[in-house]
């Protein structure tokens, strides 16, 4: 054999080992451990509790919902992996507040380059429901970033509030995928596919896209792009017209928020809390907030995470072992 294919062998060997070990890997590390535990130990309580920041009354109570870190619901987290956003953690959350008579109003602080269009959904349709079934007024505070999926489940909110420096906007979808057909073909790779369609396979990294295909993809986005700027002028009370003008996947800061008419006034959190206290005629609420209490975590008293230590070799890794890779539209804003 030639040199050439003797160097693509051994690349699709690598590859087959690669794949082989990546998997092994993702099926180690990504298990939930505290599951291997919940049946033996009944360790089936509560995966969260509510934690007072400020003691009042009980009847008048403020919820401080935080939602951090990219929205997706990846189900059971690594033992390995940072704590992050808990996307079935935080509807359970939300499914309490509508049954407490005695949540009179939420503080939603969004820390969140957005995520997946389902996810963002799910939370846009909770805290909807709540507002309207409830009657619960809902305060959002922008954090260090609240942009597309972020804001997509702000935009309800009676009011907005934003720091100078938050980063928001990025009104839009995307959807991507990697193409690696020419690489391959140079290597001498081939791929057999048997499917059942033409389209099955759309997207598919070992070939180029067809305009057919692309046409097709370009009307979901659309369809959910139409679907976003809704959102946006029934919360904000606009034009879709007027939103549409800086619904291009701009991002923007605080300042050019507000003029925008995509966020009310300036606050960090503490002062919204204060102003939905006052808003509401609340002289002394019970503030609280949810904090995990993960089972395992509660048994042990830390993570396997706080053993390990975290570099970006360590961080790159579990990335590669705990995101799904399929393309998806997403409401996100940055890297995916």
């Amino acid at each position: 054999m030639t040199a050439k294919r003797w160097i693509a062998l051994v690349c699709a060997a690598a590859l087959v080992i690669i794949s082989i070990g990546v998997n092994s890997l993702s099926y180690l590390f990504t298990r939930d451990f505290s599951s291997l535990f919940e049946d033996n130990f009944a360790l089936n309580g509560p995966m969260y509790e509510e934690n007072v920041l400020e003691s009042g009354s009980s009847a008048e109570r403020i919820a401080v919902l935080d939602v951090s870190g990219v929205i997706q619901d990846t189900g059971p987290a690594s033992p390995f992996a940072a704590p992050g956003y808990n996307h079935q953690l935080f509807m359970s959350q939300l499914a309490d507040i509508y049954d407490d008579e005695s949540v009179k109003g939420i503080v939603l602080h969004v820390d969140s380059p957005g995520g997946g269009v389902m996810e963002s959904s799910d939370i846009y349709d909770e805290l909807t429901a709540i507002q309207e079934a409830r009657g619960i007024p809902i305060y959002v505070s922008m954090g260090s970033m609240a942009a597309s999926g972020g804001y997509y489940i702000s935009a309800p909110a009676e009011k907005i509030f934003v720091h100078p420096e938050t980063i928001t906007g990025s009104i839009g979808v995307i959807m991507e995928s990697l193409n690696y057909a020419e690489l391959a073909d140079k290597l001498g790779i081939d791929f057999n596919t048997i499917k059942t369609g033409p389209y099955k396979d759309i997207m598919s990294p070992n070939r180029k896209m067809t305009q057919t295909e692309r046409d097709m993809l370009q009307s979901m986005i659309n369809d959910s792009y139409e679907r976003f700027v809704g959102i946006v002028a029934d919360g904000r009370g606009m034009t879709t017209d007027a939103v549409k003008k800086v619904a291009d996947g701009r991002i923007m800061n605080g300042r050019q928020a507000i003029e925008a008419g995509l966020a009310d006034d300036f606050g960090k959190l503490p002062d919204v809390v204060e102003t939905l206290k006052a808003d509401l005629d609340l002289r002394n609420p019970t503030i609280f907030e949810y904090a995990s209490t993960d089972s395992l975590t509660s048994l042990f008293g830390m993570k396997l995470s706080d053993l390990v230590k975290r570099s970006a070799e360590t961080e790159l890794i579990e990335k590669m072992l705990t995101e799904y890779q399929a393309p998806r539209m997403m409401y996100l804003y940055g890297e995916r």
